[in-house]
């Protein structure tokens, strides 16, 4: 008999704590119960916001030379020997700066320069023949077969001194483009074959951001939009979009021009925010304040403050940036003011109690 007297309190007990433990769970902390049942909440409040809302796509990748285009040459170049030979001279420098047409390396030209002026020499003697010709012709000095031959083999030695020149000319090896040399790949004395890369010019003023945007975004991009270059007080614009999904990134590639004078260098790495929207002077409210319908969703509830009450009010939601979201509602008004804290355990019509930072 004292057993079950003494039990049926301890049941009572354990029954009310657990009790008191789910209300704890169910309700935020500072929100009793009236004495007449109905919810008496106390809340954080603040106004609805005007703002300026972005809508930012964030691409990677890294700094490259400008390509060629329509009418425009590549701002980059390989330059790279016609023939095969020694190289006698070297007057390019890395770092340096070249004009398009200085001269930076020179095969040795012995051999060429014999056969070059050998051609002069059988060139200077067919051409004064042919003038003999031409003199005696019209005299009948000469016979029409010696006048054709002695052309033939004027034509002839000009062909071999117009070769002889251009393969002496071949061996001085000249910068194709304005920019600075980067790469050096080539010592006096060193032997090298057609097509052997020499040196590396780019021009580093015309240079762009070479990224990737995920194919998910890739649709909010286009062409002349803006772009800020993360890190560096560096803007640009989008100048190019890919025609095609890279299928094993999942990515569209874009090109985002990078002004003159940047600082940035061709290989290096960088991230960009581009943007593509921008909502301006629009009523914003923050995160913590919604209600959202799905993660990442167009629809959600905000909680209004009218008087002691707390209203639900169903939202549209339009862009987010540093912690604020684009709401759209009819009725809605900056200074209006809704719950910003746990709004999501505020009942709607539940009797509310503002705290203001002097209470606090």
């Amino acid at each position: 008999m004292n057993s079950r007297r003494i039990g049926m309190p301890v049941a009572v007990f354990a029954i009310a704590l657990a009790a008191f433990v789910i209300i704890k769970l169910v309700r935020p902390s500072g929100s009793p119960v009236s004495e007449d049942g109905s919810a008496d909440m106390t809340v954080h409040a603040g106004p609805i916001q005007r703002a300026t809302l972005h809508r930012m796509v964030t691409a990677y990748g890294s700094v490259e030379p400008e390509p060629a285009a329509l009418g425009r040459a590549p701002a980059n170049a390989e330059v790279a020997s016609p023939v095969a030979g020694i190289v006698a001279r070297v007057d390019a420098v890395e770092g340096q700066r070249v004009a398009k047409g200085d001269a930076l390396f020179r095969l040795d030209s012995r051999v060429a320069d014999d056969a070059s002026a050998k051609a002069k020499k059988a060139a200077a003697f067919a051409e004064a023949s042919f003038e003999r010709q031409q003199k005696l012709m019209p005299v009948d000095g000469t016979s029409k077969k010696a006048y054709e031959e002695a052309e033939r083999r004027l034509a002839e030695a000009r062909s071999e001194l117009a070769a002889a020149e251009t393969a002496l000319s071949l061996l001085q090896i000249t910068a194709p483009l304005a920019g600075t040399v980067v790469k050096v790949n080539s010592e006096p004395g060193g032997a090298v074959e057609s097509n052997t890369v020499l040196a590396t010019i780019i021009d580093l003023d015309r240079l762009v951001a070479a990224l990737n945007v995920p194919s998910r975004e890739a649709a909010l991009v286009k062409v002349a939009q803006t772009a800020r270059i993360e890190g560096f007080p560096v803007s640009g614009t989008v100048v190019f979009l890919g025609a095609k999904i890279d299928d094993k990134t999942d990515t569209l590639p874009v090109r985002i021009s990078i002004p003159a004078g940047s600082g940035l260098r061709p290989g290096q790495f960088l991230s960009a925010r581009i943007l593509c929207e921008e909502h301006a002077d629009c009523l914003a409210v923050p995160e913590a304040a919604v209600i959202a319908d799905t993660v990442g969703g167009e629809a959600g509830t905000i909680v209004v403050v009218e008087g002691d009450l707390a209203v639900r009010k169903p939202v549209r939601l339009g862009l987010r940036e540093n912690g604020l979201v684009e709401v759209i509602a009819e009725g809605l008004k900056e200074g209006q003011m809704i719950v910003t804290v746990e709004a999501y355990a505020v009942p709607d019509k539940a009797r509310i109690r503002v705290v203001k930072e002097s209470d606090e």
